[in-house]
């Protein structure tokens, strides 16, 4: 291997963070975007005698991701949230019922694996991972969300797009309108998220880790909006209500009292890793759980019930005493 190839292949390393970001708003996993962009750039480095350099470096890398991403999604549903299922459960007190299989469900990822670290770009990455526009994307057909992807968030040219997905700037042109007006009636696609956390955000935050950890459902409710939404994937259930939510909690989710949370950061917001007691001592991973703010209460909760994702997150799986 010649030392320009060699030094190219160090550069794909570069381009992992971006890549993953893309990869993960097409496929709503990180771990189905980690291994997208784990095979993306071992095809790269098999190929990099046959780059020729009429691209950049870069538009290659992403041909063979989108490539492979449409491949990952042929023929499958689509991921999606409790709340784009139906009605929000009744009565409260009633079994969360069996839990569905876990591709069907959109997935937290963590900032460090998606935002660049130019300031310049942190503010549209942000809102571009965040919850609930990722899963509006899923709304979309595969190249449709491809497109949208590449021309509203990355600000890709349309002639860009089009060489890379080998079709004409017309074709492009329409997949994006038609993108466009889908996510148009999606409601919580637009909704601004407050990802950048402000001293009053900060403080909300810090005073849900502490009425949660001290079990107090009265001061935690009290963080609530009247109208606030908590869900718990991948159990379809899903509560919409401040009320609802403290009687969940009391009732069903009793077994929560006791539990550790651990501040972190995912999908450009505020986040916390739920421990519970473990019965046989310490506490162990039981849920990723991230906050939406508004108005100065919160807004939504989700709870992703996947102790398989703390250690994309860095975290351990239990807390010993």
């Amino acid at each position: 291997m010649t030392t320009a190839t060699a030094r190219t292949t160090g550069d794909l390393e570069e381009f992992r963070v971006e890549l993953t970001g893309y990869a993960y708003r097409l496929l709503g996993s990180p771990f189905d975007a980690e291994d997208a962009v784990q095979e993306t750039l071992l095809r790269a480095w098999r190929g990099l005698d046959r780059f020729d350099g009429r691209s950049s470096l870069r538009t290659w890398l992403y041909r063979i991701l989108t490539n492979v991403c449409l491949d990952q999604l042929r023929g499958r549903g689509r991921r999606a949230l409790p709340m784009d299922l139906g009605a929000p459960a009744a009565p409260v007190a009633a079994s969360l019922g069996e839990p569905g299989p876990v591709g069907d469900w959109l997935e937290p990822i963590p900032d460090a694996a998606v935002l660049p670290g130019d300031p310049a770009e942190l503010a549209v990455a942000r809102e571009s991972v965040r919850l609930a526009f990722v899963a509006a994307l899923q709304h979309l057909p595969p190249r449709q969300r491809a497109v949208l992807i590449l021309r509203d968030v990355l600000r890709w040219h349309a002639d860009e797009v089009a060489e890379l997905l080998g079709a004409s700037v017309a074709a492009v042109n329409s997949a994006l309108q038609r993108a466009r007006a889908t996510l148009a009636d999606v409601p919580e696609a637009g909704r601004p998220a407050g990802a950048d956390l402000d001293d009053e955000h900060r403080d909300l935050l810090d005073r849900y880790v502490d009425t949660f950890a001290r079990y107090d459902i009265d001061a935690l409710v009290a963080l609530l909006r009247e109208d606030a939404v908590q869900s718990m994937p991948p159990y379809p259930m899903w509560l919409r209500g401040a009320v609802d939510i403290g009687q969940w909690l009391v009732g069903p989710g009793a077994d929560c009292r006791g539990s550790r949370l651990v501040p972190i950061a995912a999908n450009g917001g505020p986040a916390v890793a739920q421990y519970r007691p473990d019965p046989d001592g310490g506490h162990r991973a039981f849920s990723i759980q991230l906050l939406e703010f508004s108005g100065g209460r919160i807004s939504r909760l989700t709870h992703f019930l996947q102790p398989g994702l703390f250690p994309r997150f860095g975290l351990p799986l239990r807390l010993d005493p």
